[in-house]
């Protein structure tokens, strides 16, 4: 199964350098349901593949000079700090059986079914924004602080609770917000993703002990070699078509892990 895994863990990276998002939502059903790692162990092992994989394309972007440094701090920083406040603080306070009414359900189960909302949500956010298209705005407006904090905060929850990197919430916020072109909006959300996870593996540092190094590095290193594979033919392949099929992809997984998870409550 790990030489599954890892051929899996090359069309993530593939995903992630060819579009800037999407791939890092299948990395916790692939490290959970492929590997066999437990699922809270698992939003950490994504964080932290992800977090190198998007390193290494954020680095391209910026000496590509299409990242927008000043993006990255102004929504950058709040994201990052729910982040870290979400896996040192919130995940913490879970408790191992959740009890609702007369239902109890296991942390992980829970987890699962959480993530399955956001890979549904991600799924239908993806088709949406091929279908219509993402265009820099013609006319600028004025986005309010608050605004922009709170969408920033979002995507550090999402972040911090399943370890999906966000960029299917960051790239429409970068392009509609702060009105950059689409290249420069992919090699920013990879920064973004890059810091995000960092913080997220820092609020899980007392988890290395139980890390499966081995499992980790493979998985890693598919990833890594999937983003150059993706940046290779970034430009080779219908943008628009590429987000419509791995959004209905994701959609199916999504509700696959939903009924499963479902019934094994």
């Amino acid at each position: 199964m790990l030489i599954i895994g890892c051929i899996l863990a090359i069309s993530v990276g593939v995903t992630l350098g060819m579009i800037g998002s999407g791939g890092t939502i299948l990395t916790v059903p692939i490290l959970v349901y492929i590997m066999g790692v437990d699922p809270v162990l698992a939003t950490t092992y994504s964080l932290f593949a992800i977090g190198i994989t998007s390193f290494i394309g954020g680095t391209r972007g910026i000496i590509k000079k299409e990242a927008d440094i000043k993006k990255v701090f102004s929504f950058g920083l709040p994201s990052l700090i729910v982040v870290f406040l979400t896996r040192s603080f919130i995940l913490p306070l879970v408790p191992e059986v959740i009890h609702i009414g007369p239902y109890a359900i296991q942390q992980n189960v829970a987890l699962m079914i959480v993530f399955s909302f956001v890979m549904l949500a991600s799924s239908i956010s993806m088709i949406r924004t091929a279908q219509k298209g993402i265009e820099t705005p013609k006319v600028a407006h004025v986005v309010p602080l608050e605004i922009i904090i709170l969408q920033g905060a979002f995507v550090g929850l999402i972040t911090g609770l399943v370890g999906a990197g966000g960029g299917f919430l960051i790239i429409p916020a970068l392009v509609n917000f702060y009105f950059l072109p689409m290249r420069k909006a992919v090699a920013t959300s990879l920064i973004i993703i890059t810091i995000n996870s960092f913080f997220g593996v820092l609020g899980d540092i007392e988890k290395f002990a139980e890390f499966d190094w081995k499992l980790l590095g493979f998985y890693t290193a598919g990833t890594v070699l999937g983003i150059f594979i993706g940046f290779a033919f970034a430009d080779k392949v219908s943008n628009k078509s590429l987000k419509i099929s791995f959004g209905y992809m994701i959609l199916l997984i999504g509700a696959y892990i939903l009924v499963r998870e479902t019934l094994l409550a």
